[in-house]
C-alpha cells in the first residue's frame, strides 16, 4: 500500500457511493481551489457522465475505457492517465479492482 501526505487540502470524508457501490470516492480540494477524486471501480461495466473535462489516472489495476464517439476499447493500467473531454462521457470495463484519482479542470 503507498500513502502519501499532502498539506493545506480538504478532504470530504463520506464517500461518493455512485452504481450500486460499484464506484466509491473521496473528494479533495486543494488550497488553490482545484478538485480531484480518489477511489475504486469494483468490476462492472459502467457509463460515466463529465461536466468539466475530466483526467482518469490509473494508481493501481487496470480498466478497458471507452470515450463517448469512439468505436474502440482502450487499456489503461498502473501509471497511464486518459483525458475525458468536459459535457461528454465514457464507458469503463473494469474486472479486477480499478484504482484511480481523477484530476478536474
Amino acid at each position: 500500500m503507498t500513502t502519501f501526505s499532502i498539506d493545506n487540502i480538504s478532504i470530504t470524508t463520506q464517500a461518493n457511493i455512485y452504481f450500486d457501490g460499484k464506484c466509491v470516492s473521496h473528494g479533495i480540494t486543494f488550497a488553490d481551489g482545484s478538485k480531484k477524486t480518489v477511489g475504486v471501480v469494483l468490476p462492472a461495466i459502467l457509463t460515466f457522465n463529465t461536466g468539466a473535462p475530466e483526467i482518469m489516472e490509473c494508481v493501481a489495476g487496470s480498466c478497458d475505457y471507452k470515450l463517448a464517439g469512439s468505436p474502440s476499447w482502450l487499456t489503461s493500467v498502473a501509471g497511464d492517465k486518459f483525458s475525458v473531454p468536459g459535457n461528454s462521457s465514457f464507458e469503463i470495463r473494469v474486472t479486477g479492482a480499478y484504482h484511480y484519482i481523477c484530476h478536474f479542470g
